[in-house]
């Protein structure tokens, strides 16, 4: 039987088990899609991740001054990542939803999303490009090539799995309107490579408006929403035309599941971990001519002088895992993220992915002091950012707090105070450090490792810490002299000219 003449599935209405549908999909070829999802996630993080080396190994000699051009080139290397991580986030998120499309998958299918991973993985290739020559189209050129070709085999899986409907999700196989739905899925994957299209075409003579455009794939499920929302506005809500009921079931718009986003999460910080360690490996380890002829035979004292390089280590290590800790203690308490949660969190997970920069910086103190200050500075901005911007996911969790917190963290909940101290340790530490650089530029190495040595004991200690704070707050409240109310004062003089009550 061939795959398009196989019928529609009413196991459920026979009464057969789900183990027995499992063995029928199995010998017809067909198979749950969970496990190429969690391939691609796992992909997908990496290749965000590793976005950041170009940027990481930019090359400056000790001689070298950290003056303001190597801090613009800096700045533009840090721009550009930024960019292209949030675009492969978007590639991400885009992956996840088609995949709520389609149910099941084939050999067919897995087959092309290999190809679609495959060309993903091309991305970084094409950064190192963009960042080593910024002044020659080509690397901008190929990048928007591989959004491109990412889009055409997306628009293959889509086409592929509608021509077989028993792979698509049984709400939209049902659905009177497949061929509206396959439109609307083919636009919504389509748009962004549109855009690439149009951002290749203008690297060619005038690549500025290629980065803009390139921006703008970033925010273009914002932009259609704020759009939509315009234009009803103005003109109103309008009925649907009669052909277009219920068109299509999904809502591709709406937040991607707490689940995929804690599991993208998770896959992000781990993969900055091993990054740290990797450096370690490839940087750290002495040469042996050099064990034996400047530390006479003794791998003990080479490794002495690598001491600066492990602080910095164990120190960046301590930050990508407390953040983390951060941000699996405030997903404990989200019940749903909502699409404004999924950009802050994205644009928090672009910061931490620029925490091996700031170990790079951090460990370059030995080697180059006259530049201590400004690298200082370079590592706490990427904190204070990877940060705040966890912070600012609480805050937009608290403005529909009935939605999407647990009660225990909302406004007057039991754990609310020890969220907002956890998630506002970081910011207000890193940015003090900053702070401190500034009026002690001559402390600024000690400053930081100071903060990296403190905060982890403050993260032990927050909750008792918070718990003090309260009762001193209680204490003092219950010190504060009580003022009456300004009728309470009359009513109390008028009771004393009463007479007892009998």
């Amino acid at each position: 039987m061939s795959r398009s003449q196989i019928p529609e599935q009413t196991l459920d209405a026979q009464g057969d088990s789900p183990l027995h549908r499992r063995d029928e999909n199995t010998r017809d070829g067909i198979q749950s899609s969970h496990r190429m999802l969690g391939f691609s996630d796992a992909l997908l993080s990496i290749i965000a991740t590793v976005m950041i080396l170009p940027v990481t190994h930019t090359e400056i000699s000790p001689e070298q001054q950290f003056d303001k051009s190597i801090q613009k080139l800096l700045a533009t290397r840090i721009a550009v990542y930024l960019m292209t991580f949030l675009i492969v986030t978007v590639a991400w998120a885009a992956h996840t939803r088609l995949f709520q499309v389609v149910g099941k998958i084939d050999d067919t299918l897995a087959l092309l999303n290999l190809a679609c991973m495959m060309t993903i993985t091309f991305l970084p290739y094409t950064f190192s490009l963009m960042v080593t020559f910024p002044d020659v189209p080509l690397g901008i050129f190929l990048f928007c090539v591989c959004v491109i070709a990412i889009g055409a085999v997306q628009a293959l899986i889509v086409g592929y799995a509608f021509h077989f409907p028993h792979l698509l999700n049984p709400q939209i196989r049902c659905s009177a309107h497949r061929a509206l739905s396959q439109k609307h899925v083919l636009r919504l994957v389509l748009r962004g490579p549109a855009l690439c299209f149009a951002a290749a075409i203008f690297s060619l003579f005038f690549f500025p408006m290629s980065y803009f455009l390139m921006v703008t794939i970033i925010f273009l499920p914002h932009i259609s929403k704020a759009i939509s929302w315009c234009k009803n506005r103005l003109m109103g809500l309008r009925e649907p035309p009669a052909h277009s009921v219920e068109p299509f079931s999904f809502d591709l718009h709406a937040p991607l599941s707490k689940e995929r986003v804690e599991a993208f999460s998770d896959g992000v910080y781990a993969i900055v971990a091993t990054l740290l360690i990797l450096d370690i490996c490839e940087d750290n380890v002495p040469d042996p001519k050099d064990v034996q002829e400047k530390f006479r035979g003794s791998l003990v004292a080479a490794l002495g002088a690598y001491g600066p390089h492990f602080l910095a280590y164990f120190g960046s290590f301590a930050t990508v895992g407390l953040l983390w800790f951060a941000h699996h203690s405030l997903f404990l308490h989200v019940r749903k993220a909502t699409q404004a949660m999924g950009l802050l969190n994205t644009l928090s997970l672009a910061f931490v992915g620029g925490l091996p920069l700031a170990y790079q910086q951090t460990s370059a103190f030995a080697q180059q002091p006259h530049d201590e200050l400004e690298r200082v500075r370079v590592s706490c901005a990427i904190i204070f950012f990877a940060s705040i911007f966890q912070f600012a996911i609480w805050t937009a969790a608290l403005l529909q707090q009935a939605e999407t917190l647990q009660p225990a963290v909302r406004f007057g909940g039991q754990e609310h105070a020890f969220m907002f101290a956890k998630l506002t340790l970081y910011p207000c530490a890193s940015l003090l450090a900053f702070s401190a650089t500034c009026l002690l530029s001559r402390f600024s190495t000690a400053i930081f490792h100071l903060m990296q040595i403190a905060v982890p004991f403050a993260f032990l200690l927050l909750r008792l810490l918070v718990r003090l704070a309260l009762a001193a707050l209680r204490v003092l409240q219950g010190l504060r002299p009580a003022h009456p109310q300004p009728g309470q004062a009359e009513a109390e003089a008028q009771s004393q000219l009463l007479p007892a009550p009998c």
